[in-house]
């Protein structure tokens, strides 16, 4: 198997992984500078760096490494005096930097107006990969969007179970009109995604979640929803607008446990939800 194939399948399935390399050697070692072990979020292993207590110490600090986000520079010395009884008394020394891999950040957003534009561009800046999907063909195409990983055209009900939903995934939505970004809030809090956002003002808002709870989806579903989307930067035009919902895909990204939320204008971020008339 192929690391670097395996590295790539691992981080557009939105898996972690750690990367650990030998990146200098000095003396007999049972294996090469630059031999590579891959350390998968489940503790599976691809590639080698030479087996027995060096790399069961690599796989327990790449774990580690896995879990804070750091690298780690791990130094062994392969002599009679050290605990290497499988086979690695070679006498050798060398050196192994960990570094973990974070999944690629998917944002799919759901609509083809002129905000998806310009976030569709912005978010590729910053890293994303990018799908955008609408259900009219004039709209969602490569003209239109040229720089986006992905574009798709068709019913929404009939895309989502295309759609690679996963703890990476940042799911924007701005479709043409209220019942379209109904439709794809109902099914969008059904799945793992790490951000789901909504365009609109705070009573479309309301009106969309009031009828999705008619429907038997609980308020409680909707916690993790940013709407209005964006971070409150007095936004005004679709490219202003594209701007504010990047910075709150970073504000996620970057500080997962951090108050971004108390940023947002959203009507969830501040519990009124609970306090609106029914």
């Amino acid at each position: 198997m192929d690391v670097f194939e395996e590295l790539v399948r691992l981080r557009r399935a939105g898996r972690k992984c750690a990367l650990a390399t030998i990146v200098q050697a000095n003396g007999s070692i049972p294996s090469f500078t630059s031999a590579k072990l891959l350390v998968r979020d489940d503790g599976s292993l691809a590639g080698t760096i030479g087996g027995g207590c060096v790399e069961a110490e690599v796989w327990t600090a790449a774990r580690e490494a896995m879990e804070t986000g750091k690298p780690r520079r791990l130094n062994f010395s392969l002599g009679q005096d050290a605990a290497y009884d499988n086979g690695l008394i070679c006498g050798g020394q060398l050196e192994v930097f960990i570094e973990p891999i974070d999944p690629q950040p998917h944002a799919i957003i759901f609509g083809a107006g002129h905000i998806s534009k310009s976030l569709c561009q912005v978010a590729g800046l910053i890293g994303f990969a990018t799908t955008v999907v609408d259900d009219r063909e004039s709209f969602a195409n490569r003209e239109r969007f040229p720089d986006a990983g992905e574009v798709i055209a068709g019913a929404y009900e009939e895309v989502f179970p295309a759609l690679e939903v996963n703890s990476s995934s940042y799911l924007i939505i701005v479709t043409r009109g209220h019942r379209d970004d109904m439709r794809v809030l109902k099914w969008a809090v059904t799945t793992p995604a790490r951000y789901i956002a909504m365009i609109g003002s705070k009573r479309k808002v309301i009106g969309v979640v009031r009828e999705l709870e008619k429907e038997g989806i609980p308020a409680e579903s909707f916690a993790r929803v940013s709407a209005p989307m964006g971070l409150d930067v007095g936004a005004l035009t679709p490219e202003e607008i594209a701007v504010s919902v990047a910075s709150e895909m970073i504000a996620v990204r970057r500080n997962p446990d951090s108050n971004w939320r108390a940023l947002s204008k959203s009507i969830f971020a501040h519990d009124e939800l609970r306090a609106l008339p029914k």
